[in-house]
């Protein structure tokens, strides 16, 4: 019986985003690739249908060529997720899909590892070993005969030099067999930590059984589990995972940095050996696929990893863990521009499986629907050894250089680092900008030096002598006098890691430190490398950006330094208080999470910051009152939501016409939409045409549209009817529609 087989080509453009029908000639299953005739080229694609009945139409059908993997690189699970996130986030099928396979199966471009072995012929006589001439082959054979396993011919050549020519004569005479065997690549982490599984407090305990009581209901949930710095949530994550395992059901894990994954896998593979494969940009393209094959093969269980590893091919998903879900780095500013929070949600119900986001400082979102009963919330208040939270100092810098302390490090901070340093404890110091300054200013005319191609100022690197743009990657000379007035007062502005760097130098030449950041990380494995120095205590000081700030466990810590916390507080984004307080909370967290007591220096030029002082408290509840009440009183989410609709262009003229064209046009779509379900326009909160905050960047210029949307039953209709619009409108220049963007900038 003739079979059919309706395929989603691997074209990412709107015109081709439908299934088309192919002749099935060979044995094939829905979520395998395929390479099928497309026009006057062979292109891949997903079988995403199979049936025996012919489509209807009057058409000529083509034939599948050929499957590329002999498995389904889809289960009918990630099929339907990807039809809800193609509606869900207004993108192809085909962009979705890319998400779902390691980026390097597309074209063939990475293949199955063989490495060449050889065995000796079972039928060879081994008594006879001793009567041959001494040479290589004898040796080769000897090895062989002594293995109970297939030798790598590589393997061999390394006891037995220039050994390729004796090995194919031996292979040629029959007397050696020779098998390619398939090998995974597996990626370099940092030793698995095997630490006994400890007895939970009270509070673990209680957290446990009720996640363990939703696993047994069968139910989609989501649990929003908040616990202090060093109250052990990495621990319940655990355990709950083995009551999942025992359930013969996958476990995937997120984290939100590459720099937060190798120590995390290193305690997930201590606790759960081989059966934890790990996914993140920082694989080589064959160790991506070999850690994807492996988990699609249904060989490991465990899967840790950043924002991509929520789509990993784990069989019958038992739970998903999100650690500091608080953390922007969930959500995709490339298309398909999807949260990963929502896409597991998504994955559990699938799945009737318990989502879990952990969190010292949540979402104001996540802890308002804990709040109000859309989550479920569980929270650890006390640190696992009942230690108390590290002491935290604010010191006033303004006062330092009023007494002539014009340094980086304030006297605490000195004498604190000087004390930590002598006890042969660890310290970590925190500086929220890479480079050397933040930027580089003329003092007889203020001008600040930009970007040529971005609307942004550029950073002084003081290691290569240069000026470095953060955005588009530009690199210049430092100009001998001011581009504008051509006077030689050009001053370094702002504090970096390089310059923190250079300090500590100068105040402790002879300990050793280690500096982490943008810059310092490029390697492969540069964050592992990194992190397991600093673990095995080669370094006494680490110095580094956000990527230090969260999720990292070093016991020998005893003091945390933020260099200047007022860079953290003067963001124009209505999410900054947020953003700050969990930073500030997050890396004061890092210090005393062991036997050693902790202490914080926080310096700053406001420390009448309310921000700052219920940071210095822990106090994240208050410090929630306080912001959702302010979110609530000016309707910010999660009272509202926010579209922004952005243009990009080379003339900023057509950039403003074709923007307030397109505000007008769909403020009046959106009123319809509103009108035809009896409500009114005032739901549309705002909605202008501007310029963006950064105006351009890579010389485009960039213009958007922002609009801002109350909360109610009709917001989903007025989201699908803004796509509705662009889909319509002939706007050549818009770029991207997002909702509730990261970044407002």
């Amino acid at each position: 019986m003739e079979k059919y087989a309706k395929v989603i080509v691997d074209i990412s453009v709107d015109s081709v985003d439908r299934l088309f029908s192919y002749i099935l000639p060979i044995e094939a299953v829905v979520g395998q690739r395929v390479l099928v005739p497309f026009g006057n080229r062979k292109v891949e694609g997903f079988i995403l249908e199979i049936s025996t009945e012919k489509p209807e139409g009057d058409f000529e059908l083509k034939t599948v060529i050929k499957v590329l993997e002999d498995y389904a690189a889809l289960d009918e699970t990630q099929i339907s997720l990807a039809y809800w996130m193609k509606t869900a986030y207004h993108c192809t099928m085909a962009q979705v899909l890319r998400q779902m396979i390691p980026a390097q199966l597309r074209g063939m471009r990475v293949k199955e590892k063989k490495v060449r072995t050889i065995y000796l012929n079972p039928e060879f006589d081994k008594t006879s070993i001793n009567a041959l001439k001494q040479s290589k082959k004898k040796d080769i054979i000897q090895l062989l005969a002594d293995s109970t396993i297939n030798v790598a011919v590589a393997d061999i050549v390394e006891l037995v030099p220039n050994a390729y020519a004796p090995i194919n004569a031996l292979v040629k005479d029959g007397i050696v067999i020779e098998k390619f065997e398939t090998v995974y690549r597996k990626p370099n982490q940092i030793a698995p930590q095997c630490v006994e599984k400890p007895v939970l407090t009270a509070e673990q305990e209680t957290a446990l059984e009720r996640i363990a009581q939703i696993i047994d209901e069968g139910k989609q949930k989501t649990v929003l589990l908040h616990g202090i710095t060093g109250s052990g949530k990495t621990e319940v994550y655990m355990q709950a995972i083995e009551y999942v395992l025992s359930k013969k059901r996958g476990a995937i894990v997120l984290v939100p940095e590459i720099s937060l994954t190798p120590q995390t896998v290193a305690r997930f593979v201590g606790r759960f050996g081989d059966s934890v494969a790990v996914l993140h940009s920082r694989l080589s393209a064959g160790e991506r696929f070999d850690e994807w094959r492996r988990i699609r093969l249904n060989q490991v269980s465990v899967v840790v990893g950043a924002r991509s590893a929520v789509f990993a091919p784990i069989s019958d998903l038992g739970i998903i863990v999100i650690d500091e879900e608080h953390e922007d780095s969930y959500s995709s500013e490339n298309p398909p521009r999807y949260n990963a929070s929502e896409v597991a949600q998504r994955r559990c119900s699938y799945a009737n499986a318990p989502l879990i986001l952990g969190s010292a400082t949540p979402k104001l979102t996540s802890y308002y629907y804990a709040k109000s009963g859309k989550y479920e919330l569980l929270e650890l208040n006390n640190r696992v050894n009942l230690m108390p939270l590290p002491q935290v100092s604010i010191v006033d810098m303004r006062k330092e250089f009023v007494l002539g302390n014009t340094s980086i490090f304030s006297g605490l901070l000195t004498e604190r680092l000087r004390e930590c340093i002598d006890a042969g404890e660890q310290a970590i110091l925190f500086v929220n900008r890479r480079g050397y300054s933040s930027f580089v200013m003329c003092r007889a005319c203020g001008e600040v030096i930009m970007c040529p191609d971005c609307d942004v100022s550029l950073t002084y690197h003081k290691q290569d002598n240069s000026l470095k743009c953060h955005y588009c990657g530009i690199e210049q000379r430092i100009p001998k006098t001011c581009p504008k007035c051509s006077k030689p007062y050009l001053k370094y502005m702002g504090i970096g890691t390089q310059q923190v760097q250079e300090e500590f130098i100068s105040l402790f030449p002879n300990t050793k430190y280690l500096r982490m950041d943008a810059d310092s990380t490029r390697g492969k494995d540069s964050h592992a490398d990194i992190l397991g120095a600093f673990a095995s205590k080669q370094a006494q000081v680490l110095i580094g950006t956000q990527m230090i700030a969260k999720g990292l466990d070093f016991p020998n810590v005893t003091l945390v330094g933020i260099v200047l916390a007022d860079c953290m507080l003067n963001i124009p984004d209505y999410r900054n208080t947020e953003r700050a307080f969990s930073l500030i909370t997050q890396v004061a967290g890092r210090a005393g999470r062991a036997e050693k007591v902790g202490s914080v220096v926080i310096q700053t030029n406001t420390p009448e910051n309310n921000i700052i002082k219920l940071a210095v408290q822990h106090d994240y509840k208050n410090f929630y009152e306080a912001a959702i009440h302010e979110r609530a009183n000016s309707l910010y989410p999660p009272f509202s939501l926010f579209v922004r609709i952005l243009f990009t262009g080379d003339e900023q003229e057509i950039l403003f016409a074709e923007s307030q064209a397109f505000a007008d046009a769909c403020y009046a779509t959106l009123c319809e939409t509103l009108l035809a379900n009896s409500a009114d326009c005032s739901e549309i909160l705002f909605m202008y045409a501007m310029p963006a905050p950064i105006k351009r960047i890579k010389e485009k210029y960039r213009q958007q549209v922002l609009i801002k949307l109350a909360r109610t039953k009709h917001t989903s209709k007025l989201i699908k009817a803004i796509y509705a619009y662009s889909d319509t409108c002939d706007m050549k220049h818009l770029y991207s529609i997002e909702i509730n963007p990261n970044d407002m900038m």
